[in-house]
């Protein structure tokens, strides 16, 4: 489960932020994922518990925020919302995609004390 590595590297980017900007406590985590990320958020939701167990993040909530895929066609030339890899073009059906977001993780807001 690879949910488990990513939140101890969400881990990390919270302690480090903690230790540059003085908090001491995190009480919710917003995280960005699009929908091509490759996550599975109920595993992330779980992971996520499991991980800051004893550590400045313990007790907060994490909040998934899905982003939505978009890609560009190479036949139509338009920016287009993609669901999964590999799927045709919605407007003309061609496979000439080029994935220009979808797959990303990231955090976009802490609550802090």
């Amino acid at each position: 489960m690879h949910e488990m590595s990513l939140c101890e590297g969400v881990l990390n980017v919270l302690e480090d932020s903690a230790r540059g900007q003085g908090f001491k406590k995190v009480k919710t985590v917003w995280l960005e994922i699009g929908v091509l990320a490759g996550v599975e958020h109920e595993a992330m939701l779980f992971s996520y518990e499991v991980v800051v167990r004893g550590s400045i993040a313990e007790g907060s909530k994490l909040e998934i925020i899905e982003l939505p895929a978009q890609a560009w066609c190479m036949m139509c030339m338009k920016e287009v919302e993609v669901k999964v890899r590999a799927e045709p073009c919605p407007a003309c059906g061609s496979y000439q995609l080029q994935i220009s977001s979808g797959d990303e993780l990231r955090i976009k807001e802490l609550e802090v004390e």
